[in-house]
């Protein structure tokens, strides 16, 4: 193929936007603002390709002709080989020993910030990359190692184990940025599933707000010991667990908001804390706390309080709680105990989590909400919820008869 096409002079009366070709792959484009730049093109597998080789010129940070041909030959080289310039380059291998984790973070949180509706998560981020991410800040972000990881993380784990989960998730999404951006290759350390979880040891305890949250590990035995308590109250803190939602939802549901056949609970706008209707997907052991409450309905509650037709108490649930040897945790708590699951122990998206706890997370999230889509992938996530809970309790099979507190 025909090469040195373009001489200097021709260059510089190129006015016409468009792609000049100098030979095999090597180009020079003119925008129409006037601007130059060189640019080389190849395929690979039957795709075109492109990467960038700088702007035309001779003066600092501009490439002249000779040096674009240099650069264009180095690229013809690696692709012979079967390499890809865009990360085999010289000068783009320098790059990435320069480019730090810090300054990957910064740019992760500059470019995510217009996403982000909460002020909140601005400032977590923020936090994060300048106060929590400073003792790796100048390690070159290819070579953030597990040992990396753990230095920011491990003196927080024990004290204060809700800010090192954060932590270690910013990091993991800092990560994989980078590694999208092909700036590092590999397993990413701050992985918890089959990594991290294999050289921590699980949180005693969680704490979001004033609700202590059970650690999703003792979930299986503490469901276990609920299965035995009799009572309302027992089987309202079942279907609380099994469905992630805030006991008021479960202690104010009617049957009307019940479709057994669809397997569908529909909370009104009303009786949600965002003031929008919530979906809840009814997994198999709901549907049978269901049907175990249908046979005994004595009003329109599907858990009715001991007086008339008041519904239960929440002192009720936190009664039946500490029974089944839940003493220092709360109902309210079962709701982070779920989301940590999530995150800590599969693979669903962090979205769909969000969308089973009725949080609000962007536009997209929402529209797939009302197109249903959510709802399949929340049936599949409340269902891995189930199954996880159960363990131990996946024996008691039998439908338990309730004992009406009095």
């Amino acid at each position: 193929m025909a090469r040195h096409k373009l001489t200097d002079s021709k260059i510089r009366a190129l006015s016409k936007p468009g792609i000049y070709s100098d030979g095999d792959g090597l180009y020079l484009r003119v925008q129409s603002t006037g601007s130059r730049s060189w640019v080389f093109i190849w395929k690979r597998y039957g795709s075109r390709r492109e990467i960038g080789l700088g702007p035309f010129g001779s003066g600092s940070g501009h490439v002249s002709l000779a040096a674009a041909r240099a650069k264009a030959e180095e690229a013809r080289q690696i692709v012979g080989q079967g390499g890809d310039p865009k990360t085999d380059l010289a000068e783009r291998k320098a790059a990435l020993q320069t480019a730090t984790f810090g300054s990957v973070a910064d740019e992760y949180r500059a470019t995510m910030a217009p996403k982000w509706k909460s002020d909140k998560t601005v400032a977590k981020w923020k936090r994060f990359a300048e106060t929590h991410a400073k003792a790796i800040r100048k390690v070159p972000v290819a070579d953030v190692s597990t040992d990396d990881v753990l230095k920011v993380i491990r003196p927080l784990w024990s004290d204060k184990p809700e800010t090192a989960g954060n932590i270690r998730e910013c990091v993991k999404l800092v990560l994989d940025h980078a590694k999208a951006r092909g700036l590092r290759t590999g397993d990413n350390p701050a992985e918890w599933k089959g990594h991290l979880d294999q050289i921590l040891p699980p949180p005693k305890k969680l704490v979001r707000g004033h609700h202590a949250a059970m650690p999703f590990a003792e979930i299986s035995e503490f469901f276990t010991r609920l299965a035995t308590i009799g009572g309302v109250g027992a089987r309202a803190l079942e279907f609380t667990i099994l469905t992630a939602v805030r006991s008021g939802e479960t202690r104010g549901a009617t049957w009307e908001e019940i479709d057994l056949e669809g397997k569908v609970w529909t909370i009104p706008a009303i009786r949600m804390k965002g003031g929008k209707e919530h979906r809840v997907p009814l997994s198999p052991r709901a549907i049978a706390l269901l049907t175990e409450m249908r046979a005994r309905q004595i009003n329109d509650l599907v858990f009715p309080g001991a007086k008339g037709h008041s519904p239960l108490s929440d002192m009720t649930l936190a009664k039946a709680l500490k029974a089944a040897g839940g003493t220092g945790y709360t109902v309210h708590g079962f709701r982070s105990t779920f989301r940590d699951w999530a995150a800590e122990a599969t693979n669903f998206q962090r979205e769909v989590a969000e969308a089973a706890l009725a949080h609000a997370v962007g536009d997209a999230v929402e529209r797939a909400y009302r197109r249903g889509d959510a709802l399949e992938k929340r049936r599949q996530l409340m269902e891995a919820w189930e199954g996880y809970v159960l363990g131990k309790a996946a024996s008691v099979t039998k439908i338990r008869a309730v004992v009406n507190e009095k």
